[in-house]
């Protein structure tokens, strides 16, 4: 249904300023005035809350249920830490307040489906920050593997490669902490996109490692095999110091590899190539079979600024908000990244 206040900016109510709320909601903010007003922030940092003050000329609250009280709060964005997400969540749309969570979406799915049933019951709009589905090189790969230029798709690789230490409150299993919600929650969010089956067979390891202060993951390898599509191997640490590419698919016509700045492929069309003819008598010079394929080459240097992909979610919430357009990021979509996730847990736990 279109909202009555078409055309008007939504007002915005972020709680929790931290690295994401500050550094990736409220910058975007700043560049989307015509769609979206900053008009209150709710952190219990008395220095956090003065400078989103001097920012935006907003109100400051310290706690989320003053915030949801504030009736030009529409849209509560949840930037808290892990835990709160689920209290937050369901106290904002209880406030009859639209609501945008932060990923990981929920500590497990019981937490996902309480916020999902909340959202039914209360009519408000429930999505969630998976931006990256607007990252510039998802969409440039999921062009091409659509394409069908690459053939049949047989695996799919993702990796989030670092070496590093970390000491903060996401090194901690009771914060929610660990690279597998930080960063298995994109990874396992692309896969799902990728692959059409709702419940692919799951293999997962994961280690905690003396690189993180806490008792939370630093390392995953996790494996989805669907009923029909390729295998997804997602590869996610903190203890690499020689980390690989980010992307590589490999086709029965061809590959395609990515550092995430930069899309390579390389493919031939096999009606461009002899046919291929079985023959079990011995080659000449006892070789290996070789042959000169016809290949065709592509590159795509990926010139999206940092947080473009942001920008377009929140373009695109407006347009839901404002026009009664259809939500693009459902929680029922978030649900099954949700779903993998506590599987992993329960096959490798730390």
């Amino acid at each position: 249904m279109e909202s009555q206040r078409t055309g008007s900016p939504i007002g915005v109510g972020i709680t929790g300023l931290g690295r994401s709320g500050w550094g990736i909601h409220a910058n975007a903010f700043a560049g989307l005035a015509e769609q979206f007003a900053d008009v209150a922030v709710c952190d219990p940092n008395p220095a956090r809350q003065q400078e989103a003050q001097q920012r935006f000329d907003c109100r400051a609250y310290t706690n989320t249920a003053d915030l949801v009280a504030d009736n030009e709060v529409e849209l509560v964005i949840v930037a808290t830490p892990s835990q709160l997400h689920l209290s937050d969540t369901t106290t904002a749309l209880r406030a009859g307040k639209h609501v945008l969570v932060e990923k990981p979406m929920g500590k497990d799915l019981a937490e996902a489906d309480e916020m999902i049933a909340v959202a039914n019951e209360t009519g408000q709009i429930l999505t969630v920050h998976q931006n990256y589905r607007y990252a510039a090189d998802f969409i440039k790969i999921r062009e091409i593997i659509d394409s069908a230029v690459l053939g049949r798709i047989i695996q799919i690789n993702i990796a989030i490669h670092q070496f590093q230490r970390r000491w903060d409150w996401q090194t901690l299993k009771q914060y929610g902490g660990g690279i597998l919600n930080n960063h298995g929650a994109h990874a396992v969010d692309w896969a799902l996109l990728l692959i059409d089956d709702p419940d692919p067979e799951v293999f997962c390891h994961m280690e905690a490692t003396p690189l993180y202060a806490g008792d939370a993951d630093s390392h995953v390898k996790l494996l989805l095999r669907p009923k029909n599509g390729p295998l997804i191997d997602i590869e996610l640490t903190h203890a690499c110091a020689y980390p690989q590419a980010s992307w590589l698919v490999m086709g029965t016509q061809g590959s395609l590899v990515s550092d995430r700045k930069t899309v390579r492929w390389k493919y031939y069309d096999p009606a461009d190539a002899p046919p291929l003819m079985l023959d079990t008598q011995p080659t000449q010079d006892r070789s290996y079979n070789r042959e000169e394929l016809p290949w065709h080459e592509g590159a795509c240097e990926l010139d999206a600024d940092f947080g473009s992909d942001v920008r377009q979610l929140y373009h695109e919430l407006y347009a839901t908000v404002r026009q009664g357009a259809p939500l693009a990021i459902t929680p029922q979509s978030v649900r099954r990244q949700v779903a993998i996730l506590e599987k992993c847990r329960e096959l490798s736990p730390v």
